[in-house]
């Protein structure tokens, strides 16, 4: 079996512990410290790699210039304000619910930015697997008493801002990281989210990351999985289809992320998680089925 018909799933199995991560990281570190410190080793570990496999480093300024704007974009400003909203109280299902806003905030700019032309089934899959996401997470909204809801406003507030990094980070990098080593290019791409976590981290609130065995495994595994497979993996998605396509995978974030949490932790799964994770199967299946291309 190729690795262009296993990678969609791979991916948002990969993915979806980006969800699952914070939880534990947050018992020990701030969430500029731990993503400084994750870019930096991610950063280093594609140095290694790249000097191991003999890969092509880019030579052209303006290319280097294009992978650190995508790094700050879909690293920096997406995963840190989407770790922050974790570590300050927003729930994981509510955050892969904000996710989710990805694929129609990226429908709606593709087609001025990168030239791509959604077909009416296309957007009716958008907008039934959002349907789907909200019926699938209609319990987790039901436990958010109003006061909570008001509590959680900033960090909530924060997360939708950074779903913007993501969306425009996916489009920036179709656009402009065209040429160069995807192994290279990471490297840019992880200094360019540390211009924006590691001042955060310096001037922001107190760093905190406590030597601990749960840290180190949390960071093990978003430095090696999440930093590394799944985001080269999400680059291979973007190369090889339109970015459209590989942005409708996050429709499949919350419910998968469910049911990791119900294996780790025992949260229940309702039935409306079960009915609304088909209607959301069904919507990335229509946003999928190839569109044409504006000349």
């Amino acid at each position: 079996m190729s690795l262009e018909r296993i990678a969609p799933a791979l991916f948002v199995l990969l993915w979806s512990s980006g969800w699952i991560v914070p939880v534990y990281a947050a018992r020990h570190s701030t969430a500029e410290t731990f993503l400084s410190v994750r870019f930096a080793f991610a950063a280093v570990c594609f140095v290694i790699l790249a000097a191991v496999l003999r890969a092509p480093w880019q030579r052209n300024p303006r290319a280097i210039g294009h992978a650190i704007i995508s790094g700050l974009l879909m690293h920096g400003i997406y995963l840190g304000g989407v770790w922050w909203a974790i570590f300050h109280g927003v729930p994981a299902s509510i955050s892969g619910v904000i996710a989710a806003l990805q694929p129609l905030m990226t429908a709606a700019i593709a087609p001025w930015m990168v030239g791509e032309r959604l077909s009416p089934v296309q957007i009716f899959g958008l907008v039934l697997g959002f349907a789907g996401i909200i019926l699938a997470l209609t319990p987790t909204f039901q436990r958010l008493s109003p006061d909570m809801f008001a509590e959680r406003l900033t960090p909530v507030i924060i997360n939708i801002v950074a779903m913007s990094g993501a969306v425009l980070g996916t489009l920036y990098q179709k656009r402009f990281v065209t040429t160069g080593d995807m192994r290279t290019n990471a490297v840019w791409q992880y200094l360019g989210a540390l211009l924006v976590v590691a001042p955060l981290a310096l001037f922001g609130e107190p760093p905190r990351f406590d030597i601990t065995f749960e840290l180190m495994a949390a960071l093990a595994w978003s430095v090696l999985v999440l930093s590394m497979a799944a985001v080269m993996l999400l680059l291979y998605l973007i190369g090889k289809g339109q970015v459209s396509r590989a942005a409708s995978l996050i429709y499949l974030m919350p419910p998968t992320v469910a049911i990791e949490a119900f294996i780790l932790f025992g949260e229940p799964l309702a039935m409306t998680m079960v009915i609304g994770t088909i209607i959301v199967v069904i919507g990335v299946w229509l946003a999928g089925r190839r569109p044409q291309t504006a000349s």
